[in-house]
């Protein structure tokens, strides 16, 4: 039970890194997440919007008093990982502007399958 908390923590805190990361960029418009929503066709507003949701998001994954927040900010982040894909692929980007967002998903994955798993192994201790 501790290595399992222990991966929990050490995966959700890369991934709320990355996406805080992500998401300060969008919030103080960045030159490079500028360059990929006008390339997308996105209004530039949308990569305020975006960023504030990747903020907020980050906290609601680091919290463990609500878990209905934190499900939905999961939920919130895969769509906005295949989302991306999708904006990517309907734009006729190539598989190495594709893969990344595929990528997100999968590392979005791993804190929210160890936390799933720490909440079945609290609930059968």
């Amino acid at each position: 039970m501790k290595k399992l908390t222990t991966w929990y923590w050490i995966a959700t805190i890369i991934f709320a890194l990355m996406v805080i990361m992500d998401g300060f960029g969008g919030v103080t418009q960045q030159e490079a997440g500028k360059e990929v929503f006008k390339h997308l066709g996105y209004p530039m507003y949308m990569l305020i919007i975006v960023g504030i949701a990747k903020l907020l998001g980050a906290v609601s994954i680091l919290q463990h008093k609500y878990t209905a927040i934190k499900e939905w900010a999961y939920a919130g982040f895969a769509i906005n990982f295949i989302g991306a894909f999708a904006s990517r692929a309907f734009v006729g980007d190539g598989v190495s502007l594709l893969i990344p967002p595929l990528v997100a998903l999968v590392i979005m994955f791993i804190p929210y399958i160890l936390w799933k798993k720490l909440k079945g192994n609290v609930k059968n201790s």
